[in-house]
Formats: structure tokens, sequence, C-alpha cells
């Protein structure tokens, strides 16, 4: 045998034990969801057939692990893709690997955690258990009714849920209170729309405990420009604070769920985009829902929702009903009907459409399947 050959068997031996080391000190896991479904949509006088991608959870797949450091100390990432299993496409941003999550950092059982990327929000977090629809990004009409985009409210910015160059702290769960707080740093994109955006503080409160969930949020976000399709120039988009509260009590089967939301932004400057257009009104968000766990393998969701603009005629009261059964512990079936009447020059529908002109009712109906994996 030649010394060659000899060194690379050693050289192949020694990634081998080192791979094996690392497994053993690092616990990763891949893990993924694929959703797709049919839809039929109403748009006012428009009516499709559409097939979509994430109906009741987001397409994804991701890697997650942790370290153990000692002392109680570990070392946590999680990286998580978006996609569309319709097409195959990547969700919301194109130019966005990991569009979901991207995170890296460092936790303690008694002192909590600091975690670097991008992050879901504390005011997410704090609103997510009080959905019956799980804030998805597609067809839950809470999603709806933050994410719309209409005439007065235009240069107001909204929760979108993530943020990335932000720091984030969860403290430890102390008898049922968890508190978080977060600091985004600006950051530019170019999708879905392009924006840059302002630094961001975010805070979360919750208690969890003897059937109650009750949260509390609160989210100031510096002012942005955003360069929208029609508009002559770039819009400046108003610093805006959101002041969130949540509430859900399970009793039996039937876990009773409530969510509000306030959007104030400050005051337009004198001469400005957003001025001229009057489109920075503060906007409220009301939902009540229940969801209700038939048998071991169904489950009912139904929503009523309300978004007011103030200082306009703007508002867009909804109900949403849902359907989920089970038929193994990784795969399950979906159903969703859906209904938004647009009062004013309102403009709210499910994200992802555009609605055909402002009053137009949106009517939904969606049966889907998940696997997760």
């Amino acid at each position: 045998m030649r010394f060659s050959d000899i060194g690379k068997g050693i050289f192949g031996a020694s990634l081998i034990a080192a791979a094996g080391t690392a497994m053993a000190d690092t616990n990763v896991t891949l893990y993924g969801v694929v959703d797709v479904f049919g839809q039929y949509l109403g748009n006012g006088g428009t009516h499709t057939f559409s097939e979509g991608s994430g109906g009741s959870t987001g397409s994804l797949f991701g890697l997650k692990g942790s370290e153990d450091l000692g002392g109680g100390l570990k070392a946590d990432f999680d990286v998580e893709n978006g996609f569309n299993i319709n097409n195959g496409t990547p969700y919301a941003d194109t130019t966005t690997l990991f569009y979901r999550q991207a995170w890296v950092g460092l936790s303690d059982g008694n002192y909590g955690s600091v975690s670097f990327g991008r992050q879901y929000q504390p005011s997410f977090r704090v609103v997510y258990p009080t959905d019956p629809f799980r804030a998805n990004e597609n067809l839950s009409p809470l999603s709806a009714a933050v994410l719309a985009i209409d005439r007065n409210t235009l240069a107001t910015q909204f929760i979108v849920g993530r943020t990335s160059n932000s720091v984030l702290y969860q403290s430890p769960n102390l008898r049922g209170v968890q508190f978080s707080a977060m600091y985004g740093f600006a950051a530019t994109v170019t999708q879905p729309i392009p924006e840059t955006l302002g630094n961001m503080v975010d805070l979360g409160l919750s208690y969890t405990g003897y059937g109650l969930y009750a949260g509390i949020g609160y989210q100031n976000q510096h002012a942005a420009i955003e360069t929208f399709p029609g508009l002559p120039e770039v819009l400046n988009m108003l610093g805006t604070e959101h002041f969130i509260g949540a509430l859900a009590y399970r009793l039996g089967i039937v876990n009773f769920q409530f969510n509000y939301s306030y959007a104030r932004p400050k005051d337009a400057p004198a001469g400005s985009l957003a001025a001229l257009l009057d489109a920075g009104h503060s906007v409220s968000t009301m939902e009540l829902g229940v969801t209700i766990q038939a048998t071991p393998a169904d489950t009912i969701e139904v929503a009523g929702i309300e978004r007011d603009v103030r200082g306009a005629h703007d508002n867009t009261p909804g109900v949403q009903i849902g359907i989920d059964h089970s038929i193994s512990k990784r795969t399950s079936v979906y159903m969703r009907a859906g209904y938004l009447k647009n009062n004013g020059t309102a403009t709210t529908s499910w994200p992802g459409v555009a609605v055909t002109e402002a009053a137009a009712t949106q009517t939904l109906a969606v049966v889907g399947m998940t696997h997760r994996f």
C-alpha cells in the first residue's frame, strides 16, 4: 500500500471520528411541513378558482439544534425556509433563503435566552395563542385585517410578525409568567414591496395557568420608506406605535379566544406624500373566536373579526369557520370558509389578494391537506 493511500485512510477516519463527535455533542433536527389547498375566491364581482400553499400551516423546512455547553448553558439555532408547494417557489421573498427564521443564541434555564438574527416578534408571540387560525399568513382573518393595505392607512405601519437584524431576550418561565424584549436594527428589503425599515422596539408579557392565557404587547416602529406601485414618489411610512392585548380561556374541549390591537401613527410631516394623501390614520383590529376539540382527531375553529380605521368611514367586519381532521400523527385535511364585508373605501382581503375595488365583499372557500415531517 502506498503512503498516500494510508494518509487518505487516516484522514478519512479522522473526519468520521470528528463527525461522530460533533453529532454526539450537538442535537440537530431536520423538520418541515408541506401544505396545499384548492381555493374559491369571490372578489366583488370576480370569481376565481386556484391552487395555493400554506393554508393551515405554511409550507416550510428547517434545521434546528442545540449544544450543551455545561453548567445549564446551551447554544441554540434555528434556520427555517418558507416555500410554495404548489409551484416550488420561495415564499414571499425570492431573495431570502430563510424567510421564516434564521437565528442563533444562548439559553440558560435560570436566566432565559438571548438570540440574534431574523426572529418572531414578542407582540406576535403574545397574539398567536388567541387566534383560532394561528395567525396563518395566507388564510387567517386576523392576518387579513392586520396586513390590509388601503388608502387611509397606506402610511401606517403594521406588525409583520418577524424582524431581521434583531436581538431578542426571553425570560425563563416564572410560574407561568414570561417576558420578552426585542430590538431590531434598520433593514432594507426588495420584496414583496421595496422598503427601508427603521429601528424597532417590541415588548411582550404573558401568563399561562389554570386554563387561562393573558398577554399584552407593545411595539414602536421608527419611520420607514416604501415604494408603492402607482405612487408618484417614495412614500414616507410614519413611525407607529402598536398596543396589543390577548386573552384565552380553556373550558373542557372549548378554548375561548380574544385579541385586540391598536396602531397609532405619528403625525405626517407637512408637505410629505403621507400628508398629501392623508394616508396615516390610526387603525384597530379586534377578533373573538373559539377553538373546539370535538374529537381527538377533529378540531373546529370559528372567528369573528372587525377592522376599523379611525377618522374615516372604513371598516371591515368578517367571519370565518374551519375544520381540521387528522388522518394520522403527521397528515391532516382541512376546510375553511370566510366572509369579509368592506365598507367605505376599505379594501381588506386575505393576504396576497388584490381587492378589485373599494368596498368589494370577499368570500372564501378552501379545502386543503397538510403533511408534517
